[in-house]
Parts: C-alpha cells; structure tokens; sequence
C-alpha cells in the first residue's frame, strides 16, 4: 500500500483548475485515491476565504465614507502588496492550529478576524489597521460582516475537525499568485511564488510538496471570465468566484513558477530559501493548457468518460511524480 503525501501545495494561476481538481480528487474512493495519487483523506486549508473577507471589510469600510484599508474599490488589486505575506501567515496559523486543536470559540467572530488579519500584517511589517478604527466604526463593521466571518470560522472549525488525526491523511494548501503581464521573472517581493513560499512557516516547508496547474496567463483570464456567477455563489465560493480583469492584469499577468523549476540545482524541485535554511520541495506540473478540468463545474451526471480519464491520467501522472521524487 502506497505511503501518502504529508502536505500538498496546490498552485496556479486564478481559475486554472485548483479547485476543480480539488472536486475531482474528493470524488475518489480512498483506495483509489491512495494507491493511485498518494493521498490521504484531505484537509484543506485555503487563502481565498480571507481574500474575500478583505474584500468585504474594504466594501464596508468604504460604504461608511473609510479607507478601505485593503482594497480602494472592487475592481482594483491589493492597496498594500504586503498583504500576500499577510495572507500566508494566516495560512500558517490556520496549520498550526491544525496540528494543536485550540478551542475557537469568539464572541465575535469578525472581532477574531480582524485581531488575526493585523496580527499577521504585523509579521509582514505592514501597519496593523483594523484594530485603530473608532469604536463606534469598528463595532458597525464587525456587525457588517460578522456572518460571513462566522462562515469563515465555522469552516475553519470542520477542517480542524478533519484534521484531529493527521495521521494517514495529507493536507492541501491552495493559493495563487503572480506578477504584472509583462513582467520578467525573478518577481520582485512581494510578489510571486518566491515570496509567498519563503513566507510559509518551516514545518509547512519540511513536508511540502507542490502540484501546479499549468495555464497560460491568457487563458486563466478567459476562464475566470467564464466562470464568474455574481453574488454569494460566485464572490464567496470555491467554483465560481471571479477576479476583476484589472487585477488578473497587474496581479496574475505572469508568474513565477517555471522560472523557480528551470533555476532549481536539483531537478523536478523548488528551492525555497528561507530563514537561513534551504527547503527542496518536489513539484510536478499537471498541464491543464488544453482545458481538462472545466466540466467539473458540471453536475457529476453530466461527466463525461473521456474527459473523465483525461483529468484522472494526467493527475495520476503529476502525483506520482511527486511521491517519487526525493526531497
């Protein structure tokens, strides 16, 4: 019986295929899962819930005449490009309390994010912002969004769950990032792959391995378009959010990932360089330039064998590229 893969980052550009793949692998028996792509039950962990919570904070923010802190409108990118290191280091967090099982029980759960959204843009050196509104303001904001924090909480609470026993199962860690359309790589902090990988904590880093969906910048902004639904089922869910096309320009018009491949001085890895140490991550590319994965948005009825067994070889392929490959 196969050993599973301990830790899996899921990279890509916005809307190449991450969660679709994420779709298609719970779709698996365990046995299939495990003896055919080395994975345990999954845990997922997952940047874009706290994204769109910024999002959601700046949209309230700016309804009361406020900065929006994180974002100056909905179609623009990130105020701050710290904030990609501030997103990691809710990541870590979010890993950490995998592995110890604290208690999370708040009062409030907006008031619990945004304590942890400053203290993570602390650990970035970008200025801690929420926890300096007005009283009055901060009290009317938490109230705001306290729904959609709750979620954000309830969720984070059944991955915990998910995860008392790590023992056997692999956890999954999905975000995405890039540069400007034209830019050449290395991307410059704090943009990019570079960045955001020597920004995860050393025990992510000591049993990660990365699976990348490959696309072309181009056609990641042709399926983000086509899989954009407006409101909660688009903005706040895995399958049909879409990125305004300004930020697909200016934050994911390139990336860095074949250039962290191609510059490796071990092969089929990504050298993270962090903290002093020097983390080998084996990576394999599942190459997704010729759509394999759009039907998944599909009800499962609807699945066709042949694009069934496309997704299910190449995916099969890349995860035993990874098992194989020595860290």
């Amino acid at each position: 019986m196969s050993r599973p893969l301990d830790l899996v980052l899921l990279l890509a550009l916005p809307a190449s295929g991450k969660s679709e793949v994420r779709t298609y692998l719970a779709s698996l028996s365990g046995d299939e899962a495990l003896n055919g792509f080395h994975l345990g039950t999954t845990v997922q962990l997952d940047d874009y819930p706290y994204v769109h919570m910024m999002r959601r904070i700046a949209e309230e923010l700016r309804a009361r005449g406020h900065d929006g802190i994180f974002f100056r409108s909905s179609d623009e990118p990130m105020q701050e490009t710290r904030d990609w290191g501030t997103l990691i280091e809710l990541v870590n967090e979010d890993f950490e309390d995998l592995r110890n099982q604290p208690v999370l029980e708040p009062v409030s759960a907006a008031s619990w994010l945004f304590d942890r959204m400053d203290a993570a843009r602390a650990k970035v050196g970008a200025v801690p912002k929420l926890n300096t509104l007005d009283r009055h303001t901060r009290a009317a904001l938490a109230n705001a969004v306290e729904a959609d924090a709750r979620q954000l909480l309830d969720d984070k609470k059944t991955e915990m769950q998910r995860g008392r026993d790590l023992n056997g199962k692999t956890i999954v860690i999905e975000f995405a990032r890039g540069g400007p359309h034209g830019a050449t790589p290395p991307l410059p902090d704090p943009l990019g792959y570079q960045y955001s990988l020597a920004r995860l904590s050393d025990a992510i880093l000591e049993r990660a391995s990365i699976l990348y969906i490959w696309v072309s910048p181009e056609e990641s902004r042709r399926k983000n378009e086509a899989r954009a639904k407006p409101g909660r089922e688009g903005d706040a869910s895995i399958l049909h959010h879409g990125v305004p096309i300004r930020v697909m320009m200016e934050d994911y018009g390139t990336d860095d990932m074949a250039h962290l491949i191609e510059t490796s001085d071990r092969p089929n890895t990504v050298c993270v360089r962090t903290r002093a140490k020097s983390h080998y991550l084996p990576v394999a590319r599942f190459d997704n330039r010729a759509d394999k994965t759009s039907f998944i948005r599909e009800d499962r009825s609807r699945w066709k064998p042949a694009d069934v067994q496309a997704i299910h070889d190449g995916l099969k392929e890349a995860f035993t590229r990874l098992a194989s490959t020595p860290r």
